[in-house]
């Protein structure tokens, strides 16, 4: 396991133009760190910098309070799942698992003793003989977490593994990752741009854009307490309506509710005017677009069972 720290870090490419800019986190031993953003916030630029495939330009990186800013990728103890698995086609799940080990001239009995043990964990026992042709989309995933659990590193950096499985799969994986890091209690880095991914297997969130850290905090304080108007647009499906503070007599420059908290009513009412527009039915709930009289939207998120009204009908 192992804590780290990102201090001042920055990334500069030729030209000038910033990867990440003066980037401060803290990562707490065993922890599960989810960063979250738009393509191009940075986020998988952070997570290269840290696995030292890219050299910081300004800042320092620790690892445990040892300052790796300059140490090598192979001597940070780290291990990286990518979206593409990077599995060997040739090679058997077991020494598509091996292969590292081997190369570390690890004793062969010790390494029979980790792959059965990862492959108990992550359920491959009776895919080891096969070849990664021959497996699920899911399966395939396994095993290039399983390759980096043999090794036993200090942290897990994964980078959007979850990005080319379909919805069913990727919920169920997203469930496994979980578990896994509860059962492991080692330190976790995620990247991925699903929001719901984020809130739903981080300890704590990152949530950049642009190369900057908008907000640090766990996915409560992320939802109920955005930090900025970008915070609260980006995260929660359907986003945060935000809106002129002026429609409800506000001197700050914007008001904002979550679409579970809004109320509708019939005709003209207290309330801010407009007219239903568009109903989106999701089965247990419905998202009701509505136009109001300003010209701004929002979205009003009802249950099932809710009662609707008309499309084009008044209401506040």
């Amino acid at each position: 396991m192992a804590s780290m720290t990102l201090k001042n870090v920055s990334k500069i490419y030729p030209g000038g133009s910033r990867g990440v800019d003066h980037l401060n986190i803290d990562i707490a031993d065993g922890e599960f760190i989810v960063l979250v953003g738009p393509s191009g916030c940075g986020k998988s630029t952070t997570m290269r910098l840290i696995a030292g495939l890219e050299e910081v330009s300004s800042g320092e990186l620790f690892i445990d309070g040892k300052d790796v800013t300059k140490i090598e990728p192979g001597k940070r103890d780290l291990a990286m799942v990518f979206q593409s698995y990077a599995l060997y086609p040739h090679m058997s799940v077991r020494n598509n698992m091996a292969y590292g080990l081997k190369n570390q001239r690890m004793p062969k009995a010790q390494i029979n003793e980790r792959i059965a043990e990862a492959a108990k964990i992550l359920k491959l026992e009776e895919f080891l003989d096969r070849l990664p042709a021959h497996l699920s989309g899911g399966q395939r995933q396994r095993v290039a977490m399983g390759r980096a659990l043999v090794r036993k590193p200090k942290a897990f950096l994964l980078d959007e593994p979850l990005s080319n499985l379909d919805t069913k799969l990727r919920t169920h994986m997203r469930a496994e990752i979980k578990s896994l890091h509860q059962r492991l209690a080692t330190t976790f880095i995620y990247v991925t741009h699903d929001q719901v991914e984020a809130m739903s297997l981080a300890d704590r969130i990152v949530v950049m854009n642009e190369g900057r850290v908008e907000q640090i905090g766990t996915p409560d304080d992320i939802y109920d307490r955005p930090a900025s108007k970008f915070v609260a647009e980006f995260i929660g499906a359907p986003p945060m309506n935000v809106l002129p503070g002026g429609l409800f007599g506000q001197h700050a420059p914007y008001a904002a509710f979550r679409p579970e908290h809004g109320v509708i009513s019939h005709g003209h009412g207290h309330g801010l005017n407009g007219h239903l527009e568009l109903v989106e039915h999701l089965g247990a709930e419905s998202l009701l677009h509505v136009v109001l009289e300003s010209g701004d939207t929002c979205i009003i998120k009802k249950e099932r069972s809710a009662a609707l009204p008309e499309i084009n009908r008044a209401i506040s």
